[in-house]
C-alpha cells in the first residue's frame, strides 16, 4: 500500500471506551474511574484508551479491560461508534465503545485503588466526562434488548446460583418487578438450567437449590428461535 496517497487526508485519533457492568446480587452497577489526565482530570470517566498502531479496536478494548479488572476472557461486545466532531475537548477523537459483563465477586479490588475505580448503581451515575453518560445509556439499552434472546446475563452471576438470584438479576436489568411464579415457570420450562443437590442457606432457613447454566441446551433452543425471557 502506498501510504503517500493518504497524506492529503486528515488524521484522526481512535480510542476505545469500555462500559463495564457488574451485579452484586441486588442491583446492576457500572465501573467508573477518576480520569488521570487532562482535560477533565479528576472527574468520573469510563475506562478507555487510544488504539495502538499494532492492534485492532477489539484488542485495545481487551487490553483496557484486563488493566482495570485483572480478569481474562470477559464477555465483551462492540457497542457503537461515537464520532461527534466536538465530543472530546482535547482534539478530534473517534471512540469505539464496548460493553462488558463481569461477576463483581471476580473483580480484583486491588486494581480499584490503583485506578481510583468505583462501582455505581445505574440510577446514581455521577456526571461523566465528554459523552460517556450517553455511552452508558446506550449500553444499558443494548443489554436490556439482548438478554431476552441471549443468555449473556449469566456472565454477571457466579457459576452456581439460585432462582431468586437469577430473578433479582433480571429485575435489575429491566428495572421492574417480575412475577416470581411466572418467571420460575418460564425459566424451568426452557430446560437450560441443571439443578444441583446443594442449597444456599444464607438467605433463608429452608434454603434455595443452586443451579448451573447448560450452554449446550441453550444453543439448541437458540437455533430454534426460542425467546429466553
Amino acid at each position: 500500500m502506498d501510504i503517500g496517497k493518504y497524506k492529503s487526508h486528515d488524521r484522526l485519533l481512535v480510542a476505545v471506551d469500555c462500559i463495564i457492568f457488574g451485579f452484586d446480587g441486588d442491583g446492576l452497577k457500572a465501573l467508573l474511574i477518576k480520569r488521570s489526565l487532562q482535560p477533565e482530570k479528576g472527574k468520573w470517566s469510563l475506562m478507555g484508551g487510544f488504539v495502538n498502531q499494532d492492534e485492532s479496536t477489539d484488542e485495545a478494548a481487551t487490553r483496557v479491560l484486563r488493566q482495570l479488572t485483572g480478569i481474562e476472557n470477559i464477555y465483551m461486545e462492540q457497542l457503537y461508534c461515537f464520532s461527534d466532531v466536538n465530543r472530546d475537548t482535547a482534539g478530534r477523537v473517534i471512540s469505539i465503545a464496548y460493553f462488558a459483563l463481569i461477576n463483581i465477586a471476580d473483580y480484583n479490588e486491588q486494581l480499584q485503588s490503583e485506578h481510583e475505580a468505583r462501582w455505581f448503581p445505574l440510577d446514581k451515575i455521577p456526571t461523566l466526562v465528554f459523552d460517556h453518560k450517553e455511552m452508558v445509556a446506550t449500553a444499558k439499552e443494548r443489554l436490556q434488548s439482548k438478554v431476552a434472546n441471549h443468555p449473556i446475563g449469566f456472565e454477571l452471576l457466579p457459576e452456581k446460583f439460585t432462582l431468586p438470584q437469577l430473578q433479582n438479576l433480571y429485575e435489575a436489568i429491566y428495572e421492574s418487578k417480575l412475577d416470581k411464579r411466572n418467571f420460575t415457570k418460564k425459566i424451568l420450562s426452557l430446560s437450560i438450567l441443571n439443578k444441583l443437590e446443594e442449597k444456599e442457606k444464607a438467605s433463608s432457613k429452608k434454603g434455595a437449590f443452586y443451579y448451573v447454566f447448560d450452554k449446550s441446551k441453550y444453543r439448541k433452543l437458540h437455533r430454534e428461535g426460542v425467546k429466553f425471557v
